[in-house]
C-alpha cells in the first residue's frame, strides 16, 4: 500500500531521473475547463488526442479525465490509451503531477509538492485548485507508490534535472511572491535538494518573454537534452525582448559548471514567431479575472517545451517558418531518437505546450 513518507528523497537515496531516462508511462490530464480552453476546449481536446497518440507509439499514456467527459475521451482516443477517472480543476500535468525519484534498488517514489495554480490567490490563474494539489498523491496511488510530500509551492515545469545532480530553474518564477513569499533563495535551493536529491541548482534569471500565466517557467526557455547538455530558446532578433532573455541566460549557463564539474554545451533553438493571438483565436473563452485571451497578446510560444519519452521526441508545431528548422536541429540533437512534431497552437493558446501537459514516470 502506497505511504507518504515523512523523509526527502536524499535522505532515503532517492534521486530525480533525466528525462532522457527510461520512461514506464506518460499521463497527461483532458482539458475541458471553458475559460482556459476555447469553444469547450473541443480543439484543444483534439490536439491532446494528437499528442498521446504520438507518445503512445512508444510509451504507454494514462489519460486522466473528469466522470463527465469519460465517455468522450474514450471514444476520441484508441484503446491502448488508459483512462482514468480522477477529478481535476484543469489540465496541466507537468505542474500537478508528482515529480518522481528513483534509487539504485529499482525502487520509485514520487515528490508531491504544493500546488496553488500558479500564484494562488495573489496571482494565480484560478480557484479553486485542491483537485489539482491532489494529483499527485492519486498518481503515486494508482502506480502503488510511495511519496513525499514537499513542504514548498512549485510546479513541475519550473524545474529540469539532468539526473547526475543538477537542477535548473528561474528566479523569476520560484522567487516570486505568490509562490513562497515567507522562504529566502537559499531556503528554497536547499528544499530543492533535499527533494530532487541534486547537489547543484543553476538559477537562470527569467523565463521565456511574456510567460506571464507560469510567471516564466524553466521548461519554456530551455531543455535539458542529457547531462551536461542543455537546448536554450534563442532569438538573433535584437527588436525582440526575448533577444536579451536569451543572452543573459546564455550568460549564466555559459560560465558555470553542472554539479559534475563539466562545462555546459548549449544548443540555441530558435524561437517561433514572434506568435500572437489573432483575432478569431481570441473569441470562445469564458471569462476569467486570471488568464489574458485577448486579440494580439504574445503568445509564449518555445520548440523547447519538447518531451523526450523513451526513443522519441516530441515537439509543439508553432511555425511554418521555423518547424521544419526547429525538427533538423532537435535531429542533429538527438541523434537515434525519432523527432516526432505535433501541432501545438491550441494547447499554446491555452497557456503551456506539450511539455506543461505531460508527466513522466520513469521506469523501475
Amino acid at each position: 500500500m502506497a505511504k507518504v513518507r515523512t523523509t526527502t528523497s536524499k535522505v532515503d537515496g532517492f534521486r530525480m531521473p533525466g528525462e532522457h531516462e527510461p520512461q514506464e508511462a506518460v499521463w497527461i490530464a483532458w482539458p475541458e475547463r471553458p475559460d482556459s480552453w476555447r469553444w469547450g476546449a473541443k480543439p484543444a481536446q483534439s490536439a491532446f488526442v494528437e499528442v498521446a497518440k504520438v507518445i503512445a507509439e512508444e510509451t504507454q499514456v494514462n489519460m486522466i479525465v473528469s466522470a463527465g467527459q469519460y465517455d468522450n475521451a474514450r471514444q476520441q482516443l484508441p484503446p491502448h490509451i488508459r483512462v482514468v477517472e480522477m477529478s481535476t480543476n484543469d489540465s496541466w500535468m507537468r505542474d500537478m503531477g508528482p515529480s518522481y525519484v528513483v534509487n539504485d534498488e529499482g525502487e520509485r517514489r514520487g515528490v508531491d509538492w504544493q500546488f496553488n495554480a500558479w500564484g494562488g490567490l495573489l496571482d494565480g490563474l484560478y480557484f479553486p485548485w485542491d483537485a489539482d494539489d491532489a494529483i499527485a498523491r492519486k498518481v503515486c496511488e494508482f502506480h502503488g507508490d510511495d511519496s513525499y510530500r514537499a513542504p514548498l509551492v512549485l510546479e513541475g515545469g519550473s524545474i529540469h534535472v539532468d539526473g547526475e545532480g543538477t537542477a535548473f530553474t528561474t528566479e523569476e518564477c520560484l522567487l516570486d511572491p505568490s509562490r513562497n513569499p515567507d522562504l529566502s533563495k537559499a531556503d528554497i535551493e536547499q528544499y530543492l535538494k533535499d527533494y530532487l536529491n541534486v547537489d547543484k541548482v543553476i538559477w537562470l534569471p527569467h523565463g521565456l518573454y511574456n510567460d506571464i500565466d507560469t510567471n516564466g517557467h524553466v521548461d519554456n526557455l530551455m531543455h535539458v537534452a542529457r547531462p551536461g547538455e542543455v537546448v536554450l530558446s534563442w532569438c538573433d532578433d535584437p527588436e525582440d525582448p526575448q533577444y536579451a532573455i536569451s543572452r543573459e541566460a546564455l550568460a549564466v549557463l555559459d560560465n558555470t559548471t553542472d554539479a559534475k564539474g563539466r562545462k555546459l554545451k548549449i544548443y540555441k533553438l530558435p524561437v517561433p514567431g514572434p506568435l500572437y493571438i489573432r483575432d478569431d483565436e481570441a473569441d470562445g473563452f469564458d471569462v476569467c479575472e486570471g488568464m489574458e485571451r485577448s486579440s494580439g497578446v504574445r503568445l509564449a510560444g518555445s520548440y523547447a517545451n519538447f518531451l523526450i519519452t523513451n526513443r522519441r521526441i516530441v515537439f509543439p508545431l508553432l511555425c511554418e517558418k521555423r518547424d521544419a528548422e526547429a525538427q533538423a536541429m532537435l535531429q542533429d540533437i538527438f541523434p537515434g531518437y525519432d523527432i516526432v512534431g505535433v501541432p501545438a497552437r491550441e494547447i499554446l493558446l491555452g497557456g503551456g505546450n506539450i511539455h506543461c501537459i505531460t508527466q513522466q514516470v520513469p521506469a523501475l
